[in-house]
């Protein structure tokens, strides 16, 4: 009997045959992922309007302290997934999504109103079209996982460097280093949720921590493309 060979990315919503389909098992991760993105830039307006940005960041300490904390839910959602409740998973998601509207709040300070809901636009322009591809293409991306780890390495890398030195010649290689990087992860990290859903299907506990964890890895995709952006098109209040 010759046996079955098929392309686990090459499957659609009549693959698994379970009452959640593909394209709602899809919908309902993107639909965390927004809900987190509304999340961050809610608390980040109503910072920045009431003032309360000024009370939060006068303290010099404060951002080490966000920073830390952002690092620690992220390392807690990525470890021991397994044995987490989805009700954990679900709350530390939108724990990560307030603090890094208090984060942001900065930015609605920083720059004029009107350029971030453009560069916001924008971003998700690009985020769509690259989600969309992720969704759809027959190619297995797992294949640019190097690549993108190693332009991952290289924006940290620069990130640290920029504490210490002046790049500012290199500003515009590394923000578009960025923006391709967070593009490539953004199909990446779609076609995963395909995987995911293979692999889990039966498994509806597993199927939910999955997406929330899935979503998680699409809102910081779309924040930082977001992010680098902003820094390649944003215009600051200091230069208007």
């Amino acid at each position: 009997m010759e046996e079955q060979r098929f392309n686990r990315y090459d499957f659609d919503s009549d693959y698994a045959q379970s009452r959640l389909t593909l394209n709602q098992y899809m919908a309902r991760t993107f639909g965390w992922m927004f809900m987190g993105l509304t999340v961050t830039f809610l608390m980040a307006a109503v910072l920045a309007m009431s003032g309360l940005v000024f009370v939060f960041f006068a303290n010099p300490y404060i951002p080490v302290v966000l920073l830390v904390a952002e690092v620690v839910v992220v390392l807690v959602m990525s470890a021991g997934i397994l044995d987490r409740s989805v009700g954990v998973t679900r709350t530390l998601f939108t724990v990560y999504s307030i603090l890094n509207g208090i984060v942001f709040s900065v930015y609605f300070v920083a720059y004029d109103v009107v350029n971030l809901i453009f560069i916001f636009g924008l971003t998700a322009l690009f985020f769509g079209g690259f989600a969309l591809y992720g969704r759809v293409t027959k190619t297995d991306l797992s294949r640019l996982r190097p690549l993108l780890v190693g332009g991952l390495i290289f924006l940290i890398i620069a990130g640290l460097l920029t504490m210490f030195i002046n790049l500012s010649a290199m500003e515009r290689i590394i923000t578009m280093v960025g923006i391709v990087v967070f593009l490539c992860f953004t199909a990446y990290d779609t076609q995963k949720i395909k995987a995911n859903y293979e692999y889990f299907y039966g498994d509806e506990t597993m199927l939910q921590k999955a997406s929330i964890f899935s979503a998680l890895q699409l809102y910081l995709d779309f924040i930082n493309l977001f992010l680098y952006l902003l820094r390649f098109l944003g215009r600051s209040r200091s230069r208007s």
